[in-house]
């Protein structure tokens, strides 16, 4: 199953291991059993280390266990974790095997210090650019604390437990039993949720942080970029944000920033904070802002934990999120049929028939990759027209298994109180009222600015963007805006970063200035 390339990579990489391993196959007389056990066979040939056991037991096969003999130390897959969780194979095999953990100490010291028994399940597809954000931090979290156990679980190959668990996103986590969680997570959220005291540890920690020079909210490529050019200048610079990599995270292709052909949006987001961390900034994750207080020395930022950061500037990159089309039953089957993301979940809608709401470039885009997968697709555009490139509008036609309804308004998006069914929509020329029967609804109609925390304190237009001049300056003095907030046009990613250096610049500018301002009142002062 890998070409001599990648069995050469694997090679080096498990020469770093300096425990044993056993991997131990429970297999059937399937094909995807003859899969994995081809896999890990190469596996097991690469490096003496590696042990392999065909003889397990456990009731879901294919699937393997990855131990350190001896220790009560295992990861566990149940399926074939190639496409995007290979990489989570290959960080299994070196951890198991002794490679050290890539943590703050700090983070491994709470992983170790939890108290409880904790067993984990994950769901994912193997086109899910997110699940290998969830699968690894589980995976290592079990490496560090025996007393969690944890399984990612191919959805595609145990749809009979997807089906009976109503699992309609990836990655969707259970613990113990129970429904713990959908989306993308990293170690840091995980154990915000099981460690019910670290949101007020955080918020302490927070309190006493010295006031910054330059204080960016948001982590996604225009934060990124500030928070360097603001580090560069050699003054004290935080960045506090939700989530490092904003909107890029959920990003499957990226093939139009420039000098870089292709990369895919976590890789991007990775590399954007090995970047900002090279320099000296403090980087304060998973911290959401609740409220900016002008002042005339400082700016303060309220976080949603209580926590209160100072600054001479501020810098808000808070990005956007996906626009809902704030209809009956979407809130309600949110991730039990209604999705956001057709590289995530299309998997768990094989043979099934699905709508697409969008008729742009990322509409029509979805329904292409969809239709791929799925039954059936129906592609729904309010406007007379599709907004999409020619390009994509000549391949979305060409497919069989595709409608395409113009000049339609969904109205309502129904189900059965555990998933969705169907779907209405008017049609505007008519206005007759048709229903689709359907399992699934994947929403692309753009995106909202994350603002609403904003009102009443600096200007935005009619969509709800912050308003900015040419170097980045909002309606408050000392606070600047960048990237996808802002009402500057292209929501592009190359345009973010750009923006974000800019309103860095200006940031800086604003400090000089202002220093030499209070440096002149206060001299005459003296002199007076």
């Amino acid at each position: 199953m890998l070409d001599a390339n990648i069995k050469t990579q694997l090679k080096t990489y498990l020469a770093m291991v300096s425990q044993p391993i056993e991997i131990v196959a429970s297999l059937d007389d399937g094909a995807k059993s003859k899969e994995l056990k081809e896999l890990l066979q190469e596996i097991a040939s690469v490096s003496d280390r590696v042990t392999l056991n065909e003889q397990g037991t456990d009731s879901r096969k294919p699937s393997f266990t990855i131990n350190r003999p001896g220790t009560d130390i295992s990861v566990q897959f149940a399926g074939i974790p190639m496409g995007h969780e290979f990489t989570s194979l290959v960080l299994a095999l070196l951890q198991v095997g002794g490679h050290p953990i890539k943590l703050d100490e700090a983070v491994i010291e709470q992983i170790r210090n939890l108290d409880g028994d904790y067993k984990f399940e994950t769901y994912f597809s193997l086109s899910c650019q997110n699940c290998p954000d969830v699968v690894q931090a589980l995976n290592v979290m079990s490496i560090i604390n025996p007393r969690i156990k944890h399984v990612a679980i191919d959805g595609a190959l145990f749809q009979d437990e997807v089906d009976s668990r109503q699992i309609m996103s990836v990655p969707t986590m259970f613990l113990n039993g129970e429904s713990f969680g959908q989306g993308r997570s990293s170690v840091e959220e995980i154990l915000a949720k099981l460690d019910t005291n670290a949101g007020s540890r955080k918020a302490e920690e927070l309190n006493a942080k010295e006031s910054f020079d330059v204080l960016v909210i948001g982590g996604g490529p225009a934060g990124a970029a500030a928070a360097i050019y603001a580090a560069r200048k050699g003054i004290r610079t935080g960045v506090a944000a939700e989530r490092f990599g904003g909107q890029v995270l959920d990003t499957m292709s990226i093939e139009n920033f420039i000098s870089v052909k292709e990369t895919e949006g976590p890789r991007f987001a990775a590399q954007l904070e090995e970047h900002v961390r090279a320099y000296e900034v403090d980087i304060m994750n998973l911290q959401r802002a609740e409220e900016l207080i002008p002042g005339d020395k400082e700016i303060s930022v309220r976080m949603e934990n209580g926590a209160v950061l100072k600054s001479k500037t501020v810098i808000l990159a808070t990005g956007a999120r996906w626009r809902n089309i704030n209809v009956p039953g979407e809130q309600e089957y949110r991730t039990k049929g209604v999705a956001y993301c057709p590289h995530c979940d299309g998997p768990l809608f094989k043979g099934k028939r699905v709508a697409v709401i969008g008729g742009g470039n990322s509409g029509v885009e979805a329904a292409i990759d969809l239709a791929g997968v799925v039954a059936h697709v129906t592609l729904i555009e309010f406007g007379e027209q599709l907004r999409a490139d020619d390009v994509l509008q000549r391949k979305l036609r060409s497919l069989p298994n595709v409608d395409i309804i113009i000049s339609a308004q969904t109205t309502e998006i129904h189900g059965d109180g555990s998933k969705v069914n169907g779907l209405s929509y008017k049609d505007r020329t008519t206005g007759t009222i048709h229903k689709i029967d359907l399992e699934g609804v994947f929403i692309q109609i753009g995106l909202v600015p994350n603002t609403e925390w904003l009102k009443g304190t600096v200007s935005l237009s009619k969509h709800g963007e912050i308003e900015v001049d040419a170097k980045g300056q909002t309606s408050v003095p000392g606070v600047f805006a960048a990237g996808d907030v802002t009402t500057v046009p292209y929501k592009q990613i190359v345009i973010a970063i750009g923006e974000g250096a800019k309103a860095s610049l200006g940031a800086f500018d604003h400090i000089i200035r202002t220093s030499v301002t209070e440096e002149e009142t206060t001299a005459e002062g003296v002199a007076a």
